[in-house]
């Protein structure tokens, strides 16, 4: 059984190479950038208010309209909600020695036979990707069996941009189907042992720098 998340699978779509180095083999460690050291940041401020009030720091007072926004909205709120299912897709404990898959549920809202999930982003909108939104929609109706609805974002809190999705539970074998192409061939690779390159614009930010595509910056 191969354990995924959406980010792992991202990575592994992108580059099976890269995935096989850094995440299986572990020669490699991606360097945290200042975006990515930004996006940490944003994200726990948001969370922190969000789940305890605790003020925003003055540079993140801009985010503060849309989440009283978010706050606004009825429901039971779980910040940084850790969901993970085993191969059946049944719920399980986040760091069960079975999980399957797993992820982060930046905010996660529940009232009743609906719910409300938002994924925070703080780069640019202008290549949305609402994949993760419908892996997170459906650990969501796994582990909450009275929702049959789901309302969901992505957040660009920077740019104050939400971009809607809405999924129903009676189409949850449909949105499996966004997955199984990829999972399929990260099956593949690891039952074949290949792991080819994908060389694109982004080699010279990688960190494997044996392969032959590898470029510097």
């Amino acid at each position: 059984m191969v354990k995924w998340s959406f980010s792992g699978l991202k990575d592994f779509t992108n580059c099976p190479r890269q995935y096989h180095e850094v995440k299986v083999k572990k020669n490699y460690i991606k360097k945290v950038t200042d975006q990515m050291l930004y996006g940490t940041t944003v994200h726990t401020a948001l969370e922190d208010y969000v789940r305890d009030g605790k003020p925003l720091a003055k540079n993140y007072e801009r985010f503060k309209n849309v989440l009283d926004v978010l706050i606004d909205i009825k429901g039971k709120k779980l910040p940084e909600c850790k969901l993970a299912l085993t191969i059946d897709k049944t719920p399980c404990n986040f760091n069960a020695p079975e999980y399957w898959v797993r992820g982060i549920v930046d905010l996660l809202i529940i009232d009743g036979d609906s719910a409300f999930i938002v994924d925070y982003k703080t780069g640019s909108a202008k290549y949305p990707d609402q994949k993760q939104l419908k892996l997170m929609a459906l650990m969501t109706f796994a582990h909450f069996p009275e929702v049959v609805n789901i309302k969901a974002g992505l957040l660009f809190v920077a740019h104050n941009t939400f971009i809607p999705e809405y999924y129903e539970r009676d189409k949850s074998d449909k949105l499996w189907d966004a997955f199984k192409g990829d999972l399929e061939r990260l099956r593949m690779s690891f039952e074949n042992d290949k792991w080819p390159a994908n060389p694109t614009g982004l080699c010279g930010w990688c960190p494997v720098n044996t392969c032959e595509f590898h470029k510097e910056k």
